[in-house]
């Protein structure tokens, strides 16, 4: 079959299953690199990440024998929802191995889409060896979350809706975990459009795809460690490799720090939930690791199902690095009106107290000391800075505008 007809069938089978998801342009992320940004919301599509696409079009192309048998899944979670919704639509069983560690919320979202869960493992490769057991057990059908031809080409459907909503695109950036959903959308887009670019970003604590380029041969990770669950994946896959490296134009790595970053301004700016590895594309852009000046770019948003507490951590500890917050250490005496002096300083520069600790007992304070921490929301670096000025100039020494601990 020729390429691109395997992308317009997977789309035709997956009329009226999945969203059309919105391409939103972003002024905002426009302005702050410099090239004209479009955001592809794959975070609102069903189940809340472009994976129903693959999963559904490998489970429509089973046999009546194969649905019979039902399916087999492995993931850390967004597979997973794809995989039983999928499944729960044609009317067939489906089990999902997941590690032991994945969020509650993605282990229930999974059972209420219809699937049996198995918890097993620390991580997903754990989680994919009892997968592989239980296929071979019951001789149901494996749905592998990425390498897979009708897996990659569910995920490349995602270039046509951009081919037709931006025809004149010149640059796509995607997240890389396994290389599905970078294998589909390049070769997808390359077919339609050769002269379009498509850069491959992974997380700097699971670089399995930029290893496996560099050493020429799928290689796999001793381990990973990142906030991008979606896309810590030690080993990339054969069908993958092979067509990231041939359709792909770079891949990049971004940090973990880089990747919080993109999701609160993804939070704050566009008023979007994303997980760590459905903001890892726009990460690459922000940090500039991706230079596009004046170009057409389209950020693919893979994803927006992120752990609530995860969430909380990164909003606060993004925060603090973009300087809105700011931890106050300092000793006054322990007399009435000593702290309320304090206080209306920095009240008087429209800093906001979030907590307030008061200490007489520690050892080495001197009789008649109190050491006093405050937290406080800031509006940046030079309203820390104004603070931290007004607070020397009252005389306070020991004033530390820092990470919340």
């Amino acid at each position: 079959m020729d390429r691109l007809e395997r992308f317009h069938e997977a789309r035709r089978r997956l009329s009226g299953v999945i969203r059309v998801t919105p391409l939103d342009h972003s002024v905002t992320f426009s302005r702050m690199t410099g090239a004209d940004v479009y955001l592809k919301l794959e975070n609102l599509q069903k189940t809340g990440s472009f994976k129903i696409r693959g999963a559904w079009n490998k489970i429509s192309r089973l046999s009546a024998e194969e649905k019979a048998k039902g399916v087999v899944a492995a993931s850390a979670g967004n597979h997973a929802q794809g995989v039983a919704l999928a499944a729960t639509e044609a009317g067939i069983s489906c089990t999902i191995v997941m590690p032991a560690v994945a969020p509650l919320a993605k282990v229930e979202a999974t059972r209420g889409y219809g699937a049996r869960v198995v918890l097993k493992g620390s991580n997903y490769d754990e989680a994919y060896e009892e997968a592989l057991r239980i296929t071979k057990e019951t001789d149901a059908a494996f749905v592998h979350p990425f390498d897979d031809e009708e897996i990659i080409a569910g995920q490349g459907t995602i270039s046509l809706e951009i081919m037709e909503q931006l025809p004149e695109v010149d640059v796509l950036v995607v997240p890389i975990g396994g290389g599905g959903l970078a294998s589909g959308i390049a070769m997808a887009a390359k077919e339609i459009k050769p002269s379009v670019r498509v850069f491959g970003v992974q997380a700097a604590g699971a670089p399995s795809m930029v290893r496996s380029l560099a050493g020429k041969k799928p290689t796999a990770l001793d381990s990973v460690n990142t906030i991008a669950d979606g896309i810590a994946v030690k080993k990339p896959g054969g069908l993958t490799f092979d067509y990231c490296r041939k359709y792909l134009d770079g891949v990049v790595t971004v940090d973990d720090d880089q990747i919080a970053h993109a999701m609160l301004l993804l939070l704050e700016r566009a008023k979007l939930v994303a997980e760590g590895a459905g903001a890892a594309s726009l990460a690459a852009l922000v940090s500039g690791k991706i230079p596009c000046p004046g170009k057409k770019v389209v950020a693919i948003i893979s994803g927006g199902n992120v752990d609530v507490n995860l969430m909380s951590r990164i909003i606060e500890h993004g925060l603090s690095k973009a300087g809105r917050y700011m931890q106050i250490v300092t000793r006054v005496p322990d007399r009435p009106g000593s702290l309320l002096k304090l206080l209306n300083i920095i009240a008087s520069e429209g800093a906001n107290v979030v907590s307030v600790e008061h200490d007489r007992l520690r050892q080495d304070l001197v009789l008649g000391q109190a050491e006093v921490e405050i937290r406080v929301e800031t509006y940046g670096p030079e309203h820390m800075r104004r603070i931290e000025a007004r607070l020397a100039e009252a005389g306070y020494d020991a004033i530390h505008g820092s990470d919340v601990r």
